[in-house]
């Protein structure tokens, strides 16, 4: 199955000489353990059809995010980078400024912080996150929510809150595949896409999944979900590389992207594999050009 231009919303690096990434442990996560370079994702998204990357942090570390802008400079391909800073400090403005004057700054399009790692599931609606994330809208960039089922009620309502600052989903907020649930993570997907500032990735479902069992039909219905809460304008494509090699290679990822919104018209599937990551994320035209 074939389509028009596509930009990968979501794909990460990460060079273990550089920094470990904690997050990896485990058997099950085993094969994630090694350098993942940002010229192996583009001899792989290039032969996909893939005209421009976001590249998206891994660690809550200050470093990581000058890191991805230096990579990011000089390579058209790689059109954006979501990255890292600390939102609780009373500096995030000046914070995000000097990430703009850095070599790459130009590419930093959102921020995002492992929300879904915090205890306090309404950890988005401390007074110091908000003041934070209001420093990012005033910055224009978006705010990427990496957040699990339990987290949506909170994120709608930071979103209501900070009607100035585009939220961009991740990961469709891990929903329930493995179990085959829909409810309440369906319900609570809704309320907050009922809000005009927030879009969503159709990304990391193959993991998400029980292991192995990752076909359309059982990605099916939380795409359908995802889709009728957000409508295809607002719904962007990503591979989630590498983090979706533990399924599915790069290829068989948007392929089943491609299989799930094929009811979509050329229209609106041109929006999700394409215009809407250039809207959320503000990309310069020529960036995206290979």
């Amino acid at each position: 199955m074939t389509g028009g231009p596509v930009i990968d919303a979501h794909h990460h690096v990460w060079d273990l000489a550089v920094r470990p990434q904690p997050w990896i442990g485990g058997a099950a996560l085993a094969p994630l353990a090694r350098t993942f370079r940002y010229g192996e994702l583009a001899r792989q998204a290039r032969r996909s059809g893939v005209v421009g990357t976001v590249v998206v942090q891994t660690v809550c570390v200050p470093e990581e995010t000058p890191e991805l802008l230096a990579l990011a400079s000089g390579r058209p391909l790689l059109a954006g980078v979501v990255g890292w800073t600390d939102l609780t400090a009373p500096d995030v403005a000046d914070a995000l400024a000097a990430l703009r004057e850095l070599p790459g700054g130009e590419r930093l399009v959102g921020i995002r912080h492992q929300v879904q790692e915090e205890a306090d599931p309404r950890w988005l609606l401390r007074p110091e996150v908000l003041r934070g994330l209001a420093a990012v809208a005033d910055s224009g960039l978006a705010y990427d929510l990496v957040v699990r089922p339990r987290q949506l009620p909170a994120a709608a309502e930071a979103a209501a809150r900070l009607p100035g600052l585009t939220f961009v989903l991740d990961h469709l907020g891990k929903p329930p595949v493995a179990t085959g649930a829909l409810g309440p993570w369906a319900d609570d997907l809704r309320r907050l896409a009922a809000l005009p500032n927030t879009a969503a990735k159709l990304s990391g479902l193959v993991t998400e999944a029980a292991p192995g069992r990752w076909r359309p039909e059982h990605l099916a219905p939380y795409a359908g979900a995802a889709l009728d809460a957000f409508g295809p304008r607002r719904l962007l494509f990503g591979s989630d590389w590498p983090v979706c090699t533990l399924e599915a290679g790069y290829r068989e990822v948007l392929d089943l992207a491609r299989e799930l919104t094929a009811a979509l018209s050329p229209a609106e599937r041109r929006a999700v594999f394409h215009d809407n990551a250039v809207r959320a994320y503000r990309l310069r035209p020529a960036a995206g050009a290979v």
